[in-house]
């Protein structure tokens, strides 16, 4: 098949886990003998970045056609897609590409590529939009309120004023809707997020497939012993990622190590904080292949989630490394993944973190247990292969339930 993914960040001009996916699902396809091409916008990555890293490429194209959009207006370009929910001035590029004879068009993040009516430019057979954040619900993607805390009620409006988020006027309009009419199928990580889409009145048919691991040590790890207790957090170090709360409880516990890895925009502020307490050390972005060994010494994976996540990468990326995890109640379909395998602990204060840790960090048994348990989680559930024949098994079941397109 001729596959097409649409996708506002993709490697090296991206902040985290929805590129990285559609990259390693882009080359698992590829492996399978389908062709993929990608298509999404330079322009937002500068637009949006604030982070003083140069843009580092740790991945290579490996067969994969790469459509870079780059508009002589810049940083425009993707501003009038937030503002108008349309590609606007990527409009002529998206549409010479999107004709093309493609058999499948899979539209990912799209919030700055083209908006919900980017949707209605697949000509493909089939259709898909992948549900990597909340932004058809949220215009802050993450539900996260303020800029301070976890949405508790819906004043959208307010939110995006206080948030330093352009408010978008076409969220108050049927376009969403009218736009999802193109679809035949979203594709959601976790039922929790399917669930959620499905009461806030999505009618589109949600299916679930969980992501998967590009990371797999290729066995079970053996867990380290002796030497100090060590918590390993990756992903954005941002406020909804819990971070904050996450270091501040570990300075007053030096009888652990932790270690942070990943940018954001607290990064720099947060390393001088805590510059002075030896036990908490911060990574920065790193490599992929470089985390294996990072997950694998590490006592745990923390995951601290102040907001509803759609899912929680860095937990099977944990479970492929034979680590558990310890994830924050609340957090939607990351707790959703302990709740599935029993891989780890789910806490809801930090009493109940405490007694995690320290169940983990004085129990080598427990802690090579639960090791166990995640390595055959990833296993069972979050391989590359495992995810690639539920993808290409939903796109055969659409196909079947069609008459074939004439071209």
């Amino acid at each position: 098949m001729r596959i097409c993914m649409v996708t506002t960040f993709y490697p090296p001009y991206h902040f985290g886990g929805d590129a990285t996916y559609v990259s390693a699902l882009s080359h698992a396809l590829i492996a399978r003998g389908h062709s993929v091409e990608v298509i999404h916008c330079e322009d937002a990555y500068h637009l949006t970045n604030k982070s003083s890293q140069s843009v580092v490429s740790d991945q290579l194209d490996d067969g994969v056609v790469v459509h870079r959009l780059k508009d002589r207006t810049g940083f425009l370009s993707p501003l009038i897609t937030q503002q108008t929910g349309r590609p606007g001035l990527k409009s002529s590029a998206l549409k010479a590409i999107l004709e093309q004879d493609f058999d499948v068009v899979n539209f990912h993040n799209i919030s700055l590529i083209g908006g919900p009516a980017i949707l209605s430019l697949s000509r493909a057979s089939v259709t898909l939009y992948t549900l990597h954040e909340h932004w058809l619900l949220c215009p802050t993607h993450i539900f996260w309120k303020n800029k301070r805390h976890a949405c508790d009620k819906a004043e959208c409006f307010m939110c995006c004023i206080r948030s330093h988020i352009p408010p978008q006027l076409w969220r108050y309009t049927g376009l969403i809707k009218r736009s999802l009419r193109h679809v035949d199928a979203l594709i959601s990580p976790s039922e929790y997020t399917a669930d959620l889409h499905r009461e806030k009145g999505i009618s589109v048919p949600i299916n679930v497939i969980p992501l998967f691991s590009t990371l797999d040590p290729g066995e079970e790890s053996q867990y380290r012993k002796g030497g100090r207790p060590r918590f390993l957090f990756v992903g954005r170090v941002t406020a909804s990622k819990g971070v904050v709360s996450l270091t501040n409880y570990f300075s007053k516990h030096p009888e652990y190590d932790l270690i942070i890895v990943g940018d954001g925009n607290l990064l720099a502020s947060m390393r001088k904080q805590f510059s002075g307490f030896s036990h908490i050390r911060f990574c920065g972005k790193i490599p992929q292949p470089d985390l294996i060994e990072l997950y694998q010494q590490a006592t745990a994976l923390l995951f601290p989630s102040l907001a509803p996540e759609t899912f929680g990468l860095s937990v099977v990326e944990a479970f492929a490394c034979s680590t558990p995890a310890i994830v924050r109640d609340g957090s939607g379909g990351s707790s959703e993944l302990i709740q599935q395998t029993g891989a780890g602990f789910v806490y809801r204060s930090e009493t109940e973190l405490g007694e995690a840790l320290e169940q983990l960090a004085n129990n080598p048994a427990r802690r090579e247990t639960l090791g166990a348990k995640a390595r055959r989680a990833y296993c069972t559930r979050f391989t590359p292969d495992r995810h690639v024949d539920a993808y290409l098994g939903q796109i055969a079941s659409i196909q079947s339930g069609k008459p074939l397109a004439v071209h």
